[in-house]
């Protein structure tokens, strides 16, 4: 993939998280820096980091639960290590951090 197609692919996952958090009323808050660097905060505290790996071509997350690394296979993008579809896993996370069900998409 070339490195536009990579950053417009990045766009658009960012845009569509941003649009998925602003319909949810979970008690979280989040914030998209320079750089690509999104970051959900949580009621207690914690949060999760989404960041942009252009060197890589990935997405990467650091949540409570661990460190992930998602590469686009060609329709989405898909964990590295067990091939979870990223929202899913931002789902997964954000559920688990905020103590109830929280649904991205």
């Amino acid at each position: 993939m070339t490195e536009s197609e990579y950053k417009s692919l990045a766009d658009a996952f960012f845009e569509r998280l941003e649009s998925a958090l602003d319909g949810i009323d979970a008690g979280l808050d989040f914030e998209l820096a320079a750089g690509g660097v999104l970051e959900i905060e949580f009621d207690d505290g914690t949060k999760i980091i989404v960041n942009r790996q252009s060197a890589t071509q990935e997405i990467w997350v650091a949540a409570r639960s661990g460190g992930f690394h998602y590469r686009w296979d060609g329709q989405t993008w898909r964990d590295t290590r067990n091939g979870e579809e990223l929202f899913a896993a931002l789902s997964r996370c954000a559920s688990e951090q905020a103590g109830s069900a929280i649904q991205l998409a």
